[in-house]
């Protein structure tokens, strides 16, 4: 591997850790705070893990897409699916953070 390809994954790997301080509006199961997108996309991908019984369903792609769905909050923010929101606005923005948080990866992961 290059130092440059490495250098482009550790930065994006540096920023998606703000996807930590990303507060949605669910409360954890104990009702104790709400949780950040990290914790929610983390025990989305646990629920894939623990509940793979079907052999037809390629549980290991399906981690990858839970574990990548809410990086985009990052700048785009979380706007939970029950709400007045104005799509269009919504997806422009979730569009522009992708572009930009996807292309720090090499064009290949990108």
């Amino acid at each position: 591997m290059s130092e440059a390809r490495i250098a482009e994954q550790l930065g994006f790997l540096a920023e998606i850790d703000a996807l930590k301080s990303v507060v949605r509006q669910s409360p954890l199961v104990d009702r104790s705070r709400r949780e950040n997108s990290a914790e929610h996309s983390w025990h989305l991908a646990m629920f894939a893990l623990v509940l793979s019984d079907d052999e037809a369903v390629d549980t290991a792609h399906v981690i990858k897409l839970l574990l990548v769905h809410d990086i985009v909050e990052i700048d785009a923010g979380d706007v939970p699916i029950h709400g007045n929101h104005d799509r269009q606005a919504v997806e422009a923005r979730e569009n522009a953070a992708a572009e930009r948080l996807f292309g720090l990866l090499p064009d290949d992961q990108a």
